[in-house]
């Protein structure tokens, strides 16, 4: 199999295999929970179902195309492939992150929209919704992940974890990042007794995610 397959995918595999692990270093997963993906043309290379990360090799690599029919590989792709497919298919992005994250998820539990503690929910395209619980692996979980990310590059899935997409991995997994973040500073904030957080006003995200398009070397 290994001989088919393209400089570009060879290099996006190894991209997701260390992304996949930096998930279970940074802490925001457990186990085999969650997954990651990334497009390169028409095929989507997706971490395997049930199968720990350090474990995977590059003749691991799997990978779809835009429908779900597989092409690369004979591990069975993530059990949120429809998830990874439904925001392919309605959104720009070009590598997902799903984690589980535990600040998040124990967030996702509490409310229907983050509290906007932070302006870095700029860098999500505003305020981080809230996608209604549904059964994992779904088409149903993934049309409500598909509603939550309206204008968004990152959603809590309800009792669930995260979701965030971007044009590279590193781009989706820092914003999986900022968003564990947000939610421990926001549980950290509101659980001091007889003190509720200062939020920030719409508009005060919007102006912060306008500057932060522009953040960064040229």
């Amino acid at each position: 199999m290994g001989e088919h397959l393209s400089d570009d995918e060879r290099q996006a595999w190894a991209a997701l295999v260390a992304t996949a692990r930096r998930t279970v270093t940074d802490g925001l997963v457990v186990g085999t929970s969650g997954n990651v993906s990334v497009r390169v043309g028409e095929t989507v290379l997706v971490t395997p179902s049930g199968v720990p990360y350090d474990r995977l090799a590059p003749d691991d690599i799997t990978g779809v195309d835009l429908t779900g029919r597989q092409v690369l590989g004979t591990l069975v792709p993530t059990s949120e492939l429809p998830m990874h497919l439904a925001v392919y298919g309605r959104t720009e992005a070009r590598a997902i992150v799903h984690t589980h994250a535990v600040h998040a998820t124990a967030v996702s539990t509490l409310v229907t929209e983050l509290p906007t503690v932070h302006y870095m929910a700029g860098a999500l395209g505003g305020p981080v919704r809230v996608a209604p619980y549904a059964t994992y692996g779904t088409e149903e979980l993934a049309e409500h992940t598909l509603h939550a990310l309206t204008d968004r590059t990152g959603c809590l899935l309800q009792n669930h974890g995260t979701l965030t997409y971007g044009a590279t991995l590193d781009q989706a997994y820092d914003r999986t990042a900022q968003l564990e973040w947000m939610c421990h500073l926001w549980l950290t904030a509101s659980s001091v007794p007889g003190r509720t957080p200062n939020l920030l006003t719409r508009t005060q995200v919007a102006e912060a995610g306008a500057r932060l398009r522009g953040y960064g070397q040229r």
